[in-house]
């Protein structure tokens, strides 16, 4: 049994977020929750708590046991993306771009 947590328009860019996804994937849920605890990035925050969604959903809604429980997929996809104007000398200006996230993470049993 399958169990799915998402978090859509996370403020941080995907590359980033890719970083510590790849960390955690395929991990026992326990370890990865340790793993991302002790992580410095940002990116460990946001996946810790989605992760922590997902446990709770397949303990709750599906009534699965937390310890058979492992990261079975985590996928991190563009969101839309925020564009700003950066003012430049001789009245010229550069665009900035702020790039969001779409964070999935699928629990599944052993």
């Amino acid at each position: 049994m399958e169990t799915r947590a998402v978090l859509r328009n996370a403020r941080i860019s995907p590359q980033k977020a890719r970083l510590v996804a790849d960390q955690v994937r395929g991990l026992p849920v326990g370890r990865a929750v340790s793993l991302l605890t002790f992580s410095d990035k940002k990116a460990a925050g946001l996946i810790k708590k989605l992760l922590s969604s997902a446990i709770a959903n397949a303990e709750n809604n599906d009534g699965l046991d937390i310890d058979s429980l492992t990261v079975k997929t985590i996928m991190v996809d563009e969101a839309p993306v925020l564009k700003r104007m950066h003012a430049r000398a001789k009245g010229r200006g550069n665009r900035i771009t702020k790039r969001s996230s779409h964070i999935t993470v699928t629990v599944a049993e052993k």
